[in-house]
């Protein structure tokens, strides 16, 4: 049991947590899940004892081992099953004593002990691990010094995985992880047999792999059953039974107030009156749940519609210098599709998308370009090519040249960029928002096609969502790389398997693969026939259903925004004229203008009332159809 009690911290002067308890019981898989810049990284840094505690306690069995991802990669000539291997210090402590060991009763016991952690399996239990996260054989007996920072902060985890603490702290684990890694660890976790708490906003992993979530939220942290969709629910709920519960306090308020107001001042009420005052006093406010940021992502739709395909490949191959990595790619790219690139890390998807984006060019075959076709790129390592000292309004000042400062702060708000951070350097803004105003600039002009290269590292939930909803709300054509399911099942009509050197459809869905990449685990636990079949076909039903609701409101939000543009008309028409009727002289010296500009103005009035109420209807049909 994980027991966290009346705990206080602060950072800088900062209250970040304030008078917190939980209880986690024994065992638990539990995700701990809050708005980016909470503490829920500092919570475990006070958990592992690497910060002191300002007041309360933190309690957890006696003896019960800890484990987190080390902070730096390896990064030696040992080669990655080694730095494995060696994570579990027991077993190459009795290795190494058993070498020199001369007592026949401690031999005894090094061996007893060894076969008790099943010594002689720990080489294929590693190496079951590394290939899991993406590792092939030969790549496992090679230095850690060979590969990236993102490869070795794999190794990293593998060799955490592999030592099997008691209580074991994952924070943001996926981030240096593919989809299939990702699929692979959710699988892990959940077969885990002893404690994880874990930090993620990865909405698939917060549903299968943990059974309890820790929601952290105003300093206070709050213990909820059941996966992440479960505790949504949950608080939900709550927030609509603490805001009836505020309103009615707020209403029995306003009574008594009501009553003090009117009989304070007579003698015969004033007994009563101070009652009441005493109950007023006695009246904690009840807090409401703060029910979400309220985010939104926008991505600007395509100026004009151009005919399929937008891109037609014959034959062709792509590589590096003379390296082909894809080749024989046939396929077509329509103005509406959206496509998701499936395939381990190293298999060619980045390579793939920047050959539609122009990055690189063909080294044999044919790829044919819709005219005026203009593509958005987003990846993450373009977050080094914001400029560090300019804030997100210098940024896009160069895109909007002569426009008012009020028009370039409205775009930049739709970015998703609050007013308080607009006039922050880009090198002081988060991960996320950095991410945010990335995605912001890459698709400013208005795209045919959106290419998205793992665009939520760096975002929490909340961002995640949004840009779900921007990219469903986005007429053109989308090819996505992530390793965040939820976005891929969500937004995807089409899925592209990159592997064995070319790019082909993949027939299945996102459940099939998680099965496919799962193949050969013989410790996953396998499901029916029948619930394969209907995850399948549901998940072709979603897919289906999100391609016919984009049909229906592509029309209507063009019809919205031919409404807002008149609307936005018929007020400066108002507003001239107001400006024309509010000087006194015209009435002497022109009152046949005057009488003109009047019948002018009613009827501007009378058309804007009624086009305002064509756009209120046409909103909340598009609200309907989005929501279901």
């Amino acid at each position: 049991m994980l027991q966290v009690s009346s705990l206080t911290y602060r950072i800088a002067g900062r209250l970040l947590i304030d008078n917190a308890s939980v209880t986690i019981p024994s065992g638990a898989k539990t995700g701990l899940v809050g708005r980016n810049g909470v503490g829920k990284s500092t919570l475990f840094k006070l958990l592992c004892g690497e910060l002191s505690v300002e007041s309360g306690s933190v309690h957890m069995p006696q003896k019960a081992r800890i484990g987190q991802v080390a902070q730096e990669a390896p990064g030696t000539q040992d080669s990655l099953l080694a730095v494995v291997l060696a994570a579990d210090t027991e077993r190459t402590d009795l290795l190494a004593e058993a070498e020199t060991a001369q007592d026949a009763h401690r031999i005894s016991e090094i061996h007893t002990r060894l076969a008790d952690i099943e010594s002689h399996s720990a080489e294929a239990r590693a190496s079951a691990i590394l290939s899991g996260l993406g590792f092939s054989h030969d790549e496992q007996q090679q230095p850690c010094a060979n590969f990236s920072g993102g490869w070795r902060m794999r190794v990293a985890l593998a060799a955490l995985l592999f030592s099997k603490p008691d209580l074991m702290l994952l924070d943001e684990p996926t981030n240096y992880l593919d989809l299939e890694g990702t699929m692979w660890l959710e699988n892990f976790i959940a077969r885990y047999p002893y404690q994880v708490l874990l930090i993620s906003h990865d909405r698939d992993l917060l549903n299968n792999a943990v059974d309890s979530i820790v929601h952290m939220d105003g300093g206070k942290l709050t213990f909820y059953r059941g996966g992440y969709d479960s505790f949504d629910r949950q608080r939900r709920e709550t927030i609509i039974l603490q805001k009836k519960a505020a309103e009615k306090q707020d209403k029995a308020r306003k009574h008594i107030q009501s009553f003090v107001d009117r009989f304070r001042a007579k003698a015969s009420k004033a007994k009563q009156a101070q009652s009441r005052i005493k109950m007023l006093e006695k009246m904690q406010p009840i807090s409401v749940l703060d029910e979400g940021s309220g985010l939104e992502l926008h991505i600007p739709q395509p100026e004009a519609k151009l005919s399929p395909p937008i891109i037609k490949l014959e034959q062709a191959s792509v590589g590096y210098d003379d390296k082909t990595i894809l080749s024989n790619l046939t396929l077509n790219i329509d103005h509406d599709d959206r496509i998701a690139l499936l395939g381990a890390n190293g298999n060619g998807k980045s390579t793939f998308a920047k050959l539609i984006a122009g990055r690189l060019g063909l080294m044999s075959g044919e790829m044919a370009k819709a005219t005026k076709l203009s593509t958005a790129f987003f990846a993450q390592h373009q977050l080094d090519d914001l400029m560090p000292e300019s804030n997100p309004i210098e940024h896009v000042r160069p895109l909007m040249p002569g426009a008012m400062e009020s028009k370039i702060r409205a775009r930049v708000d739709r970015f998703g960029l609050p007013t308080d951070r607009m006039m922050t350097p880009a090198k002081d803004l988060s991960g996320g928002e950095k991410a945010r105003l990335l995605l912001g600039l890459a698709t400013f002009h208005g795209p045919n096609l959106v290419i998205l290269d793992e665009p939520t590292n760096h975002l929490d939930i909340d961002s995640r969502e949004a840009l779900v909803h921007a990219i469903n709300d986005y007429d053109g054509a989308v090819i996505l790389i992530s390793h965040d399911r939820h976005l891929v099942e969500a937004c995807a009509d089409r899925l592209w398997l990159v592997a064995d050197g070319g790019v082909k459809d993949f027939d299945g869905d996102m459940a099939a693969y998680r099965k496919l990449i799962l193949k050969g685990d013989s410790s996953s636990k396998s499901k029916s026939v029948v619930e394969e079949d209907s995850e399948k076909a549901n998940a072709q039903a979603r897919r289906k259903e999100a391609a016919e609701r984009r049909a229906k409101t592509a029309p209507l939000k063009k019809n919205i925004e031919a409404a807002e543009k008149e609307i936005s008309k018929y007020q400066k028409y108002i507003k001239k004229l107001d400006a024309l009727l509010a000087d006194p002289r015209i009435y002497t010296e022109a009152p046949d203008k005057a009488k003109q500009h009047a019948i002018r103005r009613a009827a501007y009035v009378k058309v804007l009332g009624e086009t305002e109420e064509k756009w209120l209807g046409m909103s909340a049909e598009l609200e309907e159809l989005s929501a279901g």
